[in-house]
């Protein structure tokens, strides 16, 4: 099982959302987490080979949470979220139960009932307690019962 927890750009946020943190931002502020090739699309997004959610489709089947935090707009919650939407297609294709709705739900309503989770909490970039209860709930759903 993987966890992402409000991992933002160079995590699950799909990268051409432009949103929150970029890559020529995480680029200049995090040089040394990339490859200097990654230099390329500072700016550049829509030329990227890859997104976020085809990494998050190699993860398949096994599970996955992506979990972010209402008050951490630089982490992209929504796009997180898109990135397990998206990878459901490649989950489909091993007969497993993906994200159902385009839209993330609401804050403070974990989505565990398919191999792809997530939840969007109250508060700000962080790990709190709420996150490990929410990912304690999910493993024990899709590591203990399968």
């Amino acid at each position: 099982m993987v966890i992402s927890n409000n991992s933002g750009c160079g995590g699950a946020a799909i990268s051409r959302r432009e949103f929150g943190e970029t890559i020529a931002v995480i680029n200049r502020s995090f040089p040394h987490w990339f490859s200097d090739n990654f230099n390329q699309y500072s700016n550049n997004e829509p030329n990227l080979p890859i997104d976020q959610h085809m990494l998050i489709a190699l993860i398949a089947p096994r599970p996955v949470y992506i979990a972010s935090a209402a008050d951490d707009a630089w982490a992209d919650p929504k796009g997180e979220y898109l990135s397990g939407y998206y990878a459901g297609e490649v989950y489909r294709l091993y007969d497993q139960p993906t994200l159902q709705h385009v839209e993330p739900p609401e804050i403070d309503t974990p989505l565990h009932d398919a191999v792809i989770g997530y939840h969007k909490r109250t508060g700000k970039h962080d790990v709190m307690d709420y996150d490990w209860e929410q990912y304690l709930k999910f493993a024990k759903k899709w590591l203990l019962n399968r």
